[in-house]
This record gives structure tokens, sequence and C-alpha cells, in this order.
């Protein structure tokens, strides 16, 4: 049996990320329904938001669903406290050292996945206990890697590091890239973009709109002085663009950036004057569908492309 479909207890190796402003209970709750590990984006949740949608999602799936907690997060402490108090069994865990939380998160019989962006986290995610990580390429939305590995370079080389099973994120939206992740030695694929424009995502219809219309190019990654971030390039985009060749100091950019700038643009909808998270593979985007239509359609092609590599296999070897 696949590793991660056994720790989690799902059918599919795939993973919906936690993505801020779009990841609530509806679509967490479609995805695990349809056969995937749906999460709880918590990075863009009040404590008192993230129990409401812990106990919707209980409510709208017998499934199992996870809950993406950033450990930089400022209440971090009433968090980890509702994700034990709810008994929430999967926990993804990023942006923070995971030696902080694991061992307290396992001891509460919590599975604990960490999100990396190089060989030298992964190693100390390994080292903090942790169940499996996700190696997150360069090509992903929002926070990113400082390194700017591309996940066909990062995956292998994690994969060569640990012991633990590996998930694949960034640039995967298709069956396609999730075979290419597989033969690269992936255990299972997270995808944020193409889930972040399903029906049941909070995303705003406009934001939805702009990544449907999205094309090559039209995301970078930005702010790496600050907290690397990969947007799709807008009035704010320019303006951070604009500051960082000039030269802008850290204090610079977090004035520029401001509060709630990524709710102001893919919550509340203002294309312009927001932070819009997105990855690269937006510019393949061109549909917003039921997140199960999604799922199916990536897990059919993936059997296609499969099937097609076992053909030709089987003509070279004879």
């Amino acid at each position: 049996m696949n590793p991660i479909c056994k720790l989690f207890n799902i059918k599919y190796p795939i993973i919906q990320a936690g993505m801020v402003w779009c990841s609530g209970w509806k679509l967490a709750a479609a995805v695990s329904n349809a056969g995937g590990l749906g999460i709880i984006g918590a990075g863009s949740m009040y404590p008192e938001i993230l129990l409401e949608h812990i106990r919707k999602c209980k409510l709208a799936t017998d499934k199992p669903f996870g809950v993406n907690i950033p450990l930089l997060y400022p209440n971090i402490q009433q968090i980890i406290d509702i994700v034990i108090e709810e008994e929430v069994k999967i926990i993804f865990s990023s942006a923070g050292n995971p030696s902080t939380w694991t061992s307290i998160l396992k001891e509460n019989g919590i599975t604990v996945v960490h999100v990396i962006s190089n060989t030298k986290f992964a190693l100390k995610a390994q080292e903090a206990g942790v169940d499996a990580i996700v190696a997150e390429g360069f090509e992903a939305g929002g926070h990113n890697g400082r390194e700017e590995t591309t996940t066909m370079c990062l995956m292998p080389m994690i994969k060569a590091a640990v012991t633990i099973p590996v998930i694949a994120a960034g640039g995967i939206a298709s069956g396609k890239s999730m075979l290419a992740a597989f033969a690269l030695g992936a255990d299972a694929v997270q995808i944020g973009s193409a889930f972040s424009i399903a029906e049941e995502s909070s995303a705003h219809p406009s934001f939805k709109q702009r990544i449907i219309s999205a094309a090559e190019g039209d995301t970078r990654l930005a702010m790496k002085k600050l907290v690397p971030v990969r947007l799709l390039k807008n009035e704010f985009a320019e303006a951070v663009s604009q500051a960082e060749a000039e030269g802008a100091d850290r204090n610079l950019l977090v004035e520029l950036l401001g509060k709630a700038r990524a709710k102001l643009g893919m919550f509340e909808g203002d294309m312009e004057k927001g932070e819009l998270e997105i990855g690269q593979i937006s510019a393949m985007l061109n549909e917003i569908k039921p997140a199960k239509q999604i799922l199916e359609e990536i897990w059919e092609e993936f059997l296609v492309g499969l099937k097609q590599l076992n053909d030709l296999h089987n003509q070279i070897k004879h």
C-alpha cells in the first residue's frame, strides 16, 4: 500500500494544500470526501474562526482531514490547544521550527507533516520526529524557499536525504506532473493552485477568474528580504518590484506590505492593490470545477500516463 495513503487512511495519494484565504472547511471536506486529504488553512484564521471551520468540517465529512499551521502564527499556543482539544488527527506545519511543537502534537496522537524547501530543513524535520515531509519547489504559490530550487531538482535530493515519506509540491496540477513527481521518488503530491479555483474554494470569484486568465510568466517571486512569496503581477506586485529594484530594506517592505494585504486580494477581490498568491502552474489552469472532479481528473490522467510508461517499458524490453 502507498505509504502516504496508509499514513492518512486515504484512497488517493493526493493532498490539498492549506492555502490562506482559499482553504476553508468546504474545500477540505470536498477533497476528503473525494478520497484525497483535505486541509484547512489556519494561516488566515483567528483561533475562533479555525475552531468553527474544524467543527463544520467534521459535520461535512467522516473522512480524515488535516489543518495546516504556520508555526510563526502569533496565536500559536491557542491554535495548538484547539487542534488537540478538537482531536484533529493530522497537522501540516510550515514556516517555523518543527522541533518546537512536533513532540507535543505526537504525544496527543496527531500525525505531523512539515513543509520544507531544502535538504537542511528536511533533515531537521526528520530529526524533530515528523511522520512525513512536503518538499515544496520554487514553482509553488505563496511563501517559498529562498534557494529557488525547482521541484524537479528538490524532490530527488530530499528523497535521497531522508527515510520518511516525501510529498512533492510545487507546479503539480495534472496527472502527468503527478507522475513526474512519482518518478522522482515522491510518495504523494500536494496540490494548491488547482484547488484554489475549485467551486468549494473560499477564494474571491475575481481572484479565481484572475488565476484562470493568467499566462506564462504572470507570477514572480517577491519580497526575498522579508519572506519570499510568489505573486501574480498587479499594481501591488509592481510596487514591490520597484521598491526592491531601488534597494528597499526589510522595514520598507514591511511598510509596503501593510496588514491584511493577502485578504484584500484573495478574499475580498481587489485585484490591483491586493496580494495575489498563486503558483506558476496557474498558466495552465482554465476552468472552475468541483474539487471532486479536479481530483478524479488528475488521478485518471496519472493512471493513463502510468500505463503508457509501462507499455513503453514493455516495448523497450522486447
